[in-house]
């Protein structure tokens, strides 16, 4: 093949992804390894990549400690309450107690915080949220990361991470090519941190067609994080756990801006309150400890999201919808008409322009929402990710071998979507989970631990030819298309995506089914997703481009077969508006409050299931004090 191979070796400190995790590892590696070989590899520009690539209004993540307003343990609390109880809560206490750090930084390199006169603090958006005037908050946060790396690889997609050939279960570093020249990367480190992004796309949008592309949540964010760390042999926790977000209908704009600073609310198709309703069925299915509106009224403890979906799509089920936010009251405000269309003009602009073209004035309508398609995202509201050791401090013995944010892999670790068990930490806590996982793959270098890394050229050669082996496929039957795009000897990524969401969608729990699929219908799925890989290896394209996209293709097809074989493994409905389990419609706490962890053998393929103790190591009323200890105890009889 007539690919250039680059080689850049001898690399301390591989960041595997550029967005807030990335930046984060990288300033804070230059900054415990002061003598390191610091690299960044990133496949778009690491000025604009990632999940805050437009900008945001918000950071979604911060305690305002020195304010009095919140401390890390309110944090962990309220995240294990929205998680239905499963969370580790070592990671997410760690990242809550660093994050507020992180903002005071953004805002020294020259992040704009808005402020509250009146209280002195930061202006709050909710409990958490801290406004921002965000449109240049990336870029701000990507000069710190290029400053402390010593090269920066833009437009370089990563596919495959490399082992150690001396050791085994050892990062050796990682390859990839360049999707603009063509050229084949082979980075040898002797640690890596992934920060590469979670999975959007892996179930069938809402919005098709004309559409295509309307998603909630960054488009491009193709489970690389996932794919990588999950054909490596690393063990991954909480791949069932996706989310689904009520969103302005179509546009996907986000809608907490709105309730919270607002103050709207919603209607059924008939102008009805609604949610209220459902209340008293679904606390039959998940037990008065998660659902208490009662409790929750007198204690402002918030009612978790994935119930209230399940409100909104069980009235539309149940043939009252559309589900309305009811926007013409507040907007008759000018003041607050202007910081409505300014969310999403700054935020989600495609939101602003669908309701122009639709006729679609919130001022004198009032706009439909309705449910997202899944997504998977460790770093938004999920727990999915990888099984990382935690700090040492705050960790029990099955939480923690020696190294935080290190996964099973020895030398890698993780930041944002790749950590499993820190939903809720967002863009400002995945860029302190990037720091904390620098600090620590310093220390583990420091320790000698990544000496004598091998990788022989028999494996690079083996891997060039398997990266670029879409592009030879095309080259070879090109000639043999039969109409339009349909070729007999290879399908193109757009093809293969088309079939993962709809099998993902039918078979998992999409929008399409309501989110609600069965034993019989996952072990379909499962069958599918194994023929489908087969085919995958017909897998063509057509320019470097595209082979990006059939690489992207590769890591949401790892990534959705992951989160099918957890679905199939959590016998329980835990997360109802999420997904159901129709043959387990209960959130059953007696044998499923653990967390579970899977590991992909690279070798076979096969996937080997397990249940960890979920421990509550902050205390809390609501929450049985009782319930860590009945789990590791579950855990260890079985």
């Amino acid at each position: 093949m007539g690919y250039k191979t680059i080689t850049e070796d001898n690399i301390d400190i591989l960041v595997a992804g550029a967005g807030l995790g990335g930046t984060g590892a990288a300033f804070e590696a230059r900054f415990w390894g002061q003598d390191k070989k610091i690299v960044i590899a990133e496949k778009a520009n690491i000025d604009r990549s990632g999940a805050v690539a437009q900008g945001l209004y918000a950071i979604n993540c911060y305690m305002g400690t020195r304010f009095g307003e919140n401390n890390p343990e309110d944090h962990v609390q309220y995240a294990r309450i929205d998680l239905m109880g499963l969370v580790r809560e070592d990671l997410l206490f760690d990242m809550a107690r660093h994050v507020d750090s992180a903002v005071h930084q953004f805002e020294e390199w020259g992040l704009p915080i808005m402020q509250d006169n009146e209280k002195g603090s930061y202006m709050r958006e909710g409990r958490w949220q801290i406004m921002i005037h965000g449109e240049s908050y990336k870029p701000i946060v990507a000069e710190a990361a290029k400053k402390s790396a010593d090269k920066v690889y833009n437009r370089v997609c990563l596919t495959h991470l490399l082992m150690d050939e001396s050791k085994e279960n050892r990062i050796a570093g990682a390859v990839g090519f360049n999707c603009r020249t063509g050229d084949f990367h082979v980075f040898k480190s002797k640690t890596v941190i992934c920060g590469a992004g979670g999975a959007s796309n892996i179930f069938k949008p809402r919005s098709t067609g004309e559409g295509m592309g309307r998603t909630w949540y960054a488009p491009w964010s193709s489970g690389s994080a996932y794919g990588l760390m999950i054909n490596a042999g690393a063990k991954m926790t909480q791949m069932e756990n996706r989310i689904v977000l009520a969103r302005f209908k179509d546009g996907f704009g986000p809608v907490g801006a709105y309730f919270l600073h607002l103050k709207t609310y919603t209607q059924n198709g008939l102008g009805e309150e609604f949610e209220s309703k459902w209340w008293p069925q679904l606390q039959k299915m998940v037990g008065k400890e998660y659902l208490d509106p009662e409790v929750s009224h007198k204690t402002h403890r918030p009612i978790p999201t994935c119930l209230r979906n399940h409100a909104m799509i069980s009235e539309v089920n149940a043939g009252r919808g559309p589900i309305h936010m009811v926007t013409m009251e507040a907007f008759q405000d000018p003041h607050l008409e202007e910081v409505g269309w300014e969310n999403f003009l700054g935020m989600t602009v495609g939101q602003a322009v669908l309701w122009a073209a639709t006729d679609v004035d919130p001022k004198n309508e009032n706009p439909e929402l309705t449910t997202s398609e899944p997504y998977v995202m460790g770093s938004h509201a999920t727990g999915s990710g990888a099984w990382c050791s935690g700090p040492e401090d705050v960790s029990p013995p099955e939480y923690f071998w020696g190294y935080n944010r290190m996964m099973t892999i020895e030398g890698l670790f993780g930041a944002g979507d790749a950590v499993g068990g820190t939903p809720h930490a967002f863009s400002s806590g995945s860029f302190t989970e990037g720091r904390l996982s620098a600090k620590a793959a310093c220390r583990y270098i420091d320790d000698g631990k990544g000496e004598g890394i091998v990788v022989s050229d028999k494996r690079i050669k083996e891997l060039k030819e398997e990266v670029y082996k879409p592009i030879e496929h095309y080259k070879i039957y090109r000639n043999e298309v039969v109409a339009g795009d349909v070729n007999p000897n290879y399908i193109n990524p757009r093809q293969g995506l088309d079939r993962l969401q709809k099998l993902m969608d039918e078979y998992c729990g999409g929008a399409t089914v309501s989110y609600m699929t069965n034993e019989k219908l996952l072990g379909i799925g499962l069958k599918k997703l194994k023929i489908m890989e087969e085919d995958l290896q017909k897998l063509a394209a057509s320019d470097f481009h595209e082979l990006l996209r059939a690489w992207e293709l590769k890591h949401r097809h790892r990534t959705a077969e992951c989160v099918a074989q957890h679905t199939m493994f959590r016998k329980e409905t835990r997360w109802p508006g999420y997904y159901y389990r129709g043959d387990y419609m209960k959130l059953d706490d007696k044998n499923w409050h653990v967390l579970t962890v899977s590991r992909r053998d690279p070798e076979t393929g096969e996937y080997t299931m397990e249940k960890a103790p979920c421990y509550h190591l902050v205390k809390e009323d609501t929450v049985k004090e009782d319930t860590a200890k009945e789990s590791a105890e579950k855990v260890a009889a079985e």
